[in-house]
This record gives C-alpha cells, sequence and structure tokens, in this order.
C-alpha cells in the first residue's frame, strides 16, 4: 500500500486496533504530490469490481464521519474501504470480509483523487 504523509497522520489517529492499523505499519508513506494520480487515497472516488460476486461499484472513500450509503461514500474503517485505500488502478487484493468470506476486489478506475493543495471530497467537486 503506497499512502499519503497527509492520509496516513489522520488515519494514524483514527485507527485504534482496527485492522488497517496493521496495513498503515505496512505502507509506504510518501509525500502527497509524489502519489500516481490512478492510486486510491482518501476521497478518492474510484470504481472497483468485486471479482467474486462480478459486482462493479463507484464509491467515494472517505473518514468515518463522512460515510453515506446511499450517497456512495464508503468509510475507510469499512472492509471495502481498508481494502481499496493505496491500490491503484488495475490492481486487485484479497480481502476477508464480514462472514469470513474472501473476496477478491480490484479496482477499474479511479474518478477523482484529490491533489495537493484541494480542499473538500470529490462529492464536493462533482455538484
Amino acid at each position: 500500500m503506497v499512502i499519503s504523509d497527509d492520509d496516513y497522520v489522520r488515519l494514524r489517529k483514527i485507527v485504534g486496533e482496527h485492522d488497517l492499523a496493521e496495513e498503515l505499519d505496512r505502507a509506504i508513506v510518501v509525500p502527497a504530490e509524489r502519489i500516481r494520480e490512478n492510486t486510491v487515497t482518501m476521497h478518492s472516488r474510484l470504481i472497483y469490481r468485486d471479482e467474486s460476486t462480478g459486482t462493479t461499484r463507484e464509491v467515494e472513500l472517505v473518514y468515518p464521519d463522512e460515510a453515506d450509503s446511499m450517497a456512495g461514500r464508503v468509510s475507510v474503517l469499512a472492509p471495502v474501504g481498508c481494502a481499496l485505500l493505496g491500490l491503484s488502478a488495475g490492481q486487485s487484493i484479497d480481502w476477508n470480509l464480514p462472514g469470513g468470506k474472501v473476496h477478491r476486489l480490484r479496482v477499474e478506475r479511479v474518478l477523482f483523487q484529490p491533489r495537493p493543495g484541494d480542499s473538500g471530497s470529490a462529492a464536493a467537486k462533482t455538484r
């Protein structure tokens, strides 16, 4: 997983004992301006495919207090959100979802990624 230094600092403050803490321990942390545009960061809007079910979804990866399933805003602390963070378009990951099932999630495309100096989320940019 590649993650921006800004996202890393903010996520470290909220993860506690969550599975994401282990992922952050292994993450490659780089300055935000070095993150490639096709990498899933916080507030990225993306299309992913659950290769186990064939389902494709468009979501925005957000902090827990911004989550809204009806608006497609998935918390980074949700199993799917945790799995997608740091992946680039074309990458897949096998992830344990609730119920003990392992699903292969593949990032199809990153539609929006905030760049350094941007403020707000993908939803705000499309209004």
